[in-house]
Formats: structure tokens, sequence, C-alpha cells
């Protein structure tokens, strides 16, 4: 039977990850019709146990799950070796740290079953951190009209088959997300109730690296794709909206100014010099 949904997975050294990345998977809520669910787990370059522990996962009835080990190394590349595999309908690229609620999947069946390009994402929550300075930048953060409001499709993106086809191949870039996203129209972009736990980095200076990484990923956008800027539809809380959540978290402003700060200065530059950038 064809599957109605395919979730791509790009996993890089995910040990620890992808175990309950899957289980929650699993445990989605029937799939409209009780349709078939398929999963591809693309490991790339892994050299931990991430194979190993996403093969243990038992795949219930109305799943499929195959995991590919590639010698390759790259985020860009599994998609490739994903999107050639893939036969559902509906694709969701899922990473491999993010842990989907029960209702999502079939919330996101339900929106993206037209003949019209659309792409969808749910509703995100930050996973707890172990780190003081990473939970005061994140609930500052969160607060934020973007993540709030927005449809911001960062640990999880999904897009009906007519949307896939606004691209071929995934081109090399730092921000498949952010390039996904801005293939599609703000009113061809759906946010769902149902919610995802998605994890920040732990600790002030992977903190800087990532967002780092995040504005070179804009910049790299703009200067290829100049194009798909049109579809940008961030809000900016303004100054009196950044007010008024600092008068209600202080700490948490603070701690996202000083981030911010240091991510337009010079400090720790030394050793951002990768593409990719987890910062575990």
């Amino acid at each position: 039977m064809t599957p109605r949904l395919s979730v791509l997975i790009p996993a890089h050294n995910e040990a620890g990850y992808i175990g309950p990345c899957l289980h929650a998977l699993f445990a989605s809520d029937p799939l409209p019709g009780n349709a078939t669910g398929e999963v591809l787990v693309i490991a790339n370059a892994c050299n931990d146990t991430t194979v190993a522990e996403a093969r243990a996962v038992a795949v219930p009835s109305g799943w499929i799950c195959v995991v590919i080990s590639r010698a390759e190394g790259g985020k860009i590349g599994a998609l490739q070796a994903a999107d050639a595999r893939a036969k559902g309908r509906v694709r969701v690229y899922l990473d491999a740290d993010v842990t989907v609620s029960p209702p999502l999947m079939a919330q996101i069946c339900v929106v993206l079953d037209s003949e019209q390009p659309l792409y969808a994402s749910g509703s995100p929550q930050l996973s707890y951190a172990k780190s003081v300075i990473s939970r005061l930048y994140g609930r500052f953060w969160t607060t934020l009209p973007f993540v709030r409001e927005g449809v911001p499709g960062f640990g999880i993106f999904a897009m009906n088959a007519a949307g896939r086809t606004r691209w071929g191949a995934w081109p090399d870039i730092i921000a498949d997300d952010i390039y996904a996203r801005l293939s599609f129209a703000p009113a061809e972009r759906i946010r769902l109730e149902a919610a995802y736990s998605w994890p920040l980095v732990e600790g002030f200076r992977n903190l800087v690296r990532v967002r780092r990484r995040q504005n070179a990923g804009v910049t790299e956008i703009a200067a290829r794709f100049p194009e798909l800027l049109k579809n940008e539809d961030v809000t900016r809380p303004g100054a009196s909206g950044i007010l008024t959540r600092a008068l209600r978290d202080p700490a948490g402003f603070l701690t996202y100014a000083a981030v911010t700060l240091v991510v337009k200065s010079q400090l720790f530059r030394d050793r951002d010099n990768n593409r990719w950038t987890r910062g575990r």
C-alpha cells in the first residue's frame, strides 16, 4: 500500500535522541482513513549508536520504517537520499532531536490534503534545558511574535506533493528550513494547534554560535535566492513590544540581549567555521 505520509529524518550522531523521536512518532494518532505512514531515517556519517538505536525501535502496525546508513556526511545529502525514496503524498521533514505530540501527524495529513501547494508546521515548545542561560534565553525568545504566532518550521516542516514541486534537488545551503518556508507565500503556510518539542542548544557560547549560523543562513538565501524574500512575514515586536517583554522578564531579556550583542561582535569567532553547528 502506498503510504499517505512520508517522514524524512536526517540524522548525524543522534544517539539518545533518535529513539525518543521515533517512539513519539509511532505514538501518533491514527492517520485519516487509517492510512499508512512511512519513516525514512537517513543516518549520515554516524560514528555513534544512532543506527542501532533507530533499528531497535519497534514499528507498530500502520507504519513502515527504513533506516539507511550513509558513509557520506551532510544534511543536504541525507535530504536528497530521503526524497529519492519517499513515496508519500505528504512529506514531513523532521529533525532527529524533535518529539511530536500525538495529534500532529494526523493534523498535517488533513490540512495538506489539497491539490494546491501548501506548507505546514506545528506549534513549537522548547524542551527543558539544563543550562540556566539557555532556559532564560528560551523563555524570552518564545514570547517573540514569530515563534508565538508565525509558522517557523524549525525542527519540523511539511508540504504536500504540489508544494514539493516548487523546487527539485535541495540546494547546498545552510538553512534548508528557511529555504523551504520561504518557498511558500504566507497564505500557503499553515500553523497547526498540535505541538512539538524542540531543544535549544546548551550554554551561552553555543547559543551565540547557533545564532551566527542562523544569520549566515539568512544572508546566504538573500544572496542566492533573493526572489524568496517576498515571502518573508516575520513580525518584529518593535521598541514598545521589547520594553513590555523586558519589564515582564528582565532576566530573560538581559540574557537574550547579551547573546544578540555578542553575535554581532567579534567574540568567539575563532571556532565559528562550520556550516553546521549543533553545540551539544
